[in-house]
């Protein structure tokens, strides 16, 4: 009787647990209205991988996969054109830049105009470290002062008294 009141608990924690993790669990909520879907399933998937690397301009911090905005719904529809046009992916994504600026990427390419944007992490990281380097070889070096013949005297005479 013990042990299936033991087995009980246990069961009703980890359900207890399951159902926690699942409400918490984030999903994924699509703005996607179904009128925007292409019919095409290989289409619509290449629409969905390109719209989540695409930053909403009004959101900022949502791809336009994500945001409910109007000019995202825009975007999305334009790629579908362009998809269905027969555009490449990377023809694509080189057309809403060059509309919308570098700006609408979620990840900016690597070039010369954000070069600073790219290294600036690698930069911050070695110079803390080379700071931290020099304060530890300096804390480890002692001044190795000698003492003057008045203060040896006077540690003399403190240390003669304690007998």
């Amino acid at each position: 009787m013990v042990k299936l009141q033991i087995l009980s608990r246990y069961v009703v924690i980890a359900l207890s647990a399951l159902m926690i993790a699942t409400f918490l669990n984030p999903t994924r909520s699509l703005a996607v209205n179904p009128n925007e879907v292409l019919s095409d399933a290989a289409l619509e998937q290449r629409a969905r991988n390109l719209s989540s690397k695409l930053r909403c301009l009004v959101c900022q911090n949502q791809s336009i996969d994500d945001s409910d905005a109007s000019l995202a719904k825009d975007l999305r529809i334009l790629l579908r054109k362009r998809l269905v046009a027969g555009d490449s992916d990377e023809q694509v994504i080189d057309y809403i830049v060059s509309r919308y600026g570098e700006f609408v990427l979620l990840q900016p390419r690597f070039g010369m105009h954000t070069l600073v944007l790219w290294s600036l992490p690698v930069v911050l990281i070695l110079t803390g470290f080379l700071v931290l380097l020099f304060k530890l070889k300096n804390r480890s070096r002692t001044d190795a002062r000698t003492l003057s013949d008045e203060e040896n005297a006077r540690i003399t005479e403190l240390l003669g008294k304690g007998d």
